[in-house]
């Protein structure tokens, strides 16, 4: 089997789930800041993906962390498709909240200040940017498993 930098139980794939936890739990804390959040669809979408994809990040760092300083993680394929399956579920839906959410934001800015002062505004916008660097990080290790299961 070949090491593949960013597949799971390397420490690039620990670096990612770091990332992408670290920036899932800063776009869910920036939505939250705001108690208008859950006026919109969109905003409550955001949520409740960042609410998921937590759990899950979270949950593969403690696998990577074993498997980097154990050294010692059985790479089997039905488990590795797993992980693999849920990355691009979570992933998809990670893209379409952020995309949402942002996409809600610029209508209610060029709607004007009645619907959503300026300071909440830049935190919706800072939160699906950070959705947005949550998504990549969660794709790209998506990618790397993917490319690692063929040579299992």
């Amino acid at each position: 089997m070949e090491e593949v930098p960013g597949a799971m139980g390397t420490s690039a794939s620990l670096a990612l789930r770091l990332g992408q936890s670290i920036f899932s739990t800063a776009s869910l804390l920036f939505m939250c800041l705001g108690i208008d959040f859950y006026s919109y669809t969109a905003f409550c979408y955001l949520v409740t993906v960042m609410g998921l994809v937590i759990p899950w990040s979270l949950t593969l760092v403690v696998v990577d962390v074993y498997s980097v300083f154990v050294k010692c993680l059985p790479h089997q394929p039905r488990i590795l498709s797993a992980i693999i399956i849920g990355d691009w579920v979570l992933s998809f839906l990670s893209l379409a909240a952020a995309s949402s959410a942002a996409s809600v934001t610029d209508l209610l800015l060029d709607v004007g200040a009645s619907y959503c002062p300026a300071k909440l505004c830049n935190r919706y916008q800072l939160s699906a940017a950070m959705a947005f660097l949550s998504w990549f990080l969660s794709f790209a290790s998506s990618l790397f498993n993917l490319w690692l299961l063929p040579s299992l």
